[in-house]
C-alpha cells in the first residue's frame, strides 16, 4: 500500500509543480503586459491551487503509512532529515503561502494587483517546494 502511495505522490508532483509554475508565468505575464484580469486567469490559479492541495494530501498519507514512521525525526542521516523534516515542512509552508495568496487576490479590485499578488505568493511557494524536493529520488 505505501509503494502505490508514494508512487501516487511523486507522479501526481509532476502536474502539481508543472501548475504551479504555469500559473506563475501566467500571472508575471500578465503583469508585465498589464492585460485585464479574466476568468482563465482565474481558473489557472484555482487548477494550481487544487493540484498542490491534492498533492498534500497525498504526502500526508504517506508520511503516515510510511514504514519508517517517526524514525524519520533522526537528525543524523540528512537524507531522511530531508524526506522526514524538510520536505514536509518547506511544502506546507509553501502552500499555506499560496492558499493565502489566493484568498488576497479574491479581494483586490485591479487586474494588475491581482497579478501581483498572485506572483509574488505563489512565486514564493514554488520556491519553497522546489527548494526541497528530494530530486534525488524524482529522476
Amino acid at each position: 500500500m505505501y509503494e502505490i502511495i508514494q508512487k501516487l505522490h511523486s507522479g501526481w508532483a509532476y502536474l502539481a509543480v508543472l501548475l504551479v509554475v504555469i500559473a506563475v508565468i501566467n500571472s508575471i505575464i500578465g503583469l508585465v503586459s498589464k492585460k485585464e484580469y479574466k476568468d482563465t486567469d482565474k481558473k489557472i490559479g484555482l487548477y494550481a491551487l487544487g493540484a498542490i492541495h491534492t498533492q498534500v494530501v497525498i504526502g500526508i498519507l504517506v508520511y503516515f503509512v510510511s514504514p519508517l514512521g517517526l524514525s524519520g525525526f533522526s537528525m543524523s542521516d540528512s537524507a531522511l532529515r530531508l524526506t522526514s523534516m524538510e520536505h514536509p515542512l518547506m511544502n506546507i509552508i509553501g502552500i499555506v503561502l499560496m492558499t493565502i495568496g489566493w484568498v488576497k487576490h479574491k479581494k483586490q479590485e485591479s487586474s494588475e494587483s491581482k497579478f501581483k499578488t498572485v506572483t509574488i505568493y505563489y512565486g514564493l511557494g514554488l520556491l519553497l517546494i522546489l527548494s526541497r524536493i528530494p530530486w534525488g529520488l524524482w529522476f
